[in-house]
């Protein structure tokens, strides 16, 4: 997992491996601020399931967040396009709000009150074959300066 501010890392690169973290990835959390004063979400990469399903040539990868109200303003926001996938050629991904057998996917647009949380999937279509790198997610539909991740094996 690593954070990053405007384009550059916060200090050196620094991997954090949390307990309960798993081979994925998943159960790191991280918070990110948004770009209004009082906006800031924990988000935990719960688990990758890949494959989820095909689409034509394409095969669907879903990942499941679980996304946590820490602020003091409520968070309204498009959990999907504000996550993207990396694969190992260095190509992103951009969610999707596209369902699969993996479970239920988060909502196009999200309201959390400060304290509340939500879990789903966001779906990731990517050629047959490619591998994954890394996750990851940014507030404000992923334009968002705080941007969180999380490597994959």
């Amino acid at each position: 997992m690593r954070r990053r501010r405007a384009g550059r890392l916060v200090g050196p690169l620094v991997i954090l491996l949390l307990a309960g973290a798993g081979p994925d990835g998943s159960g790191e959390t991280v918070s990110l601020d948004g770009d209004r004063p009082g906006e800031r979400l924990d988000v935990t990469l719960t688990r990758v399931v890949d494959p989820a399903g095909t689409a034509d040539a394409d095969r669907l990868v879903a990942v499941e967040l679980r996304l946590e109200n820490t602020g003091t303003v409520a968070y309204r926001d498009s959990p999907a396009p504000a996550a993207h996938l990396l694969d190992t050629a260095g190509q992103r991904f951009t969610g999707l709000d596209t369902a699969t057998g993996a479970g239920p996917s988060l909502p196009g647009t999200l309201t959390l009150a400060p304290g509340d949380s939500a879990s789903g999937f966001v779906t990731f279509r990517l050629p047959e074959g490619a591998g994954l790198a890394a996750v990851q997610f940014a507030l404000d539909t992923g334009r968002g300066d705080d941007v969180g991740q999380w490597s994959l094996p």
